[in-house]
């Protein structure tokens, strides 16, 4: 049995919102196994606990550079909120989404080799290691190449959206701020990971189990959960934000606009952020100085 520490305890209520007991219980329940303890706590308190979705557990920025038909969209994560307010840092960024636009790289490897000031771009990310004292990486990017439109859209420097679009300018707009505030998956519910949906059946059949109902009552509402996700999580049959009385589709057909494919990052999303004790660290700090 994994033990269970105060600090699981808190970083399972930071992502879900839950009580602090039911935090505990899921995480003893799940052997310590903090996405297992997510989901058994989604199916106990329902989607309160679906909050971990919106919360960032790593520091960085989102960059989007658009020329014409190609843009591309760029994380680049560091340490702390700090370092990703500095100039130099934002610099980098900035360069980074440039060049993956420009020179189409095949991965992060391949833009880490670009030549960038007569060094490689990894070579300059390390520069800047040692400058900020901070380490410092490129993680993702999406790149578009298109004969449609772009538009990106920046929340801040923490979330960033491109959608590449056929039709009206500000239709396109809206879609853009849309994505960043509604955070769809896929653009039709068809196109939803097979793996999501197989993880929102797990839980649907979890919940529905319990309520203790005829199994031919239970699979229809299993079926009815599923659905109902599909159309939360796809950006064609979601409320439009501006207006909830018609859906991202509808609206987009009222401007003649065609939505073909879009891009969304969030700074530092799945990755589990460091948690320091500072307390144990001036502890073993002073232990130490003690036996020297």
């Amino acid at each position: 049995m994994a033990a269970i520490t105060a600090a699981m305890v808190g970083e399972l209520r930071a992502k879900t919102d839950a009580p602090m007991m039911e935090c505990k219980k899921a995480l003893t329940e799940a052997d310590g196994d903090m996405a297992r303890a997510e989901e058994i706590l989604r199916v106990k308190l329902g989607s309160k606990a679906s909050k971990a979705a919106s919360r960032v557990t790593a520091e960085g920025v989102i960059s989007a550079y658009i020329s014409g038909g190609v843009g591309a969209l760029i994380e680049v994560n560091c340490e702390t909120d700090f370092v990703s307010k500095n100039d130099d840092f934002l610099t980098f960024t900035n360069t980074c989404a440039k060049l993956v636009a420009e020179k189409n790289p095949a991965d992060v490897a391949a833009l880490s080799a670009l030549p960038l000031d007569g060094k490689t771009v990894d070579e300059v990310r390390s520069a800047l290691i040692g400058k900020i004292g901070e380490n410092m990486s490129i993680r993702r990017f999406r790149r578009f190449e298109t004969g449609a439109k772009l538009v990106s859209y920046l929340h801040g420097t923490r979330i960033g959206v491109m959608v590449e679009f056929e039709g009206d300018d500000q239709a396109g707009k809206d879609v853009a701020m849309h994505i960043a505030a509604m955070k769809p998956v896929s653009l039709s519910a068809e196109e939803v990971p097979s793996d999501l949906i197989e993880k929102e059946r797990s839980i649907a059949s979890q919940k529905a189990a319990e309520s203790g109902k005829p199994a031919d009552i239970v699979a229809k509402m299993v079926e009815g959960s599923v659905q109902k996700y599909l159309k939360e999580v796809s950006l064609f049959n979601q409320p439009f934000v501006k207006n909830d009385k018609q859906t991202v589709e509808q609206m987009l057909k009222a401007a003649n606009t065609k939505v073909k494919a879009f891009a969304m990052f969030v700074v530092g999303e799945g990755i589990e952020k460091r948690q320091d004790d500072f307390a144990a660290e001036v502890a073993a700090q002073v232990a130490a100085a003690k036996q020297a």
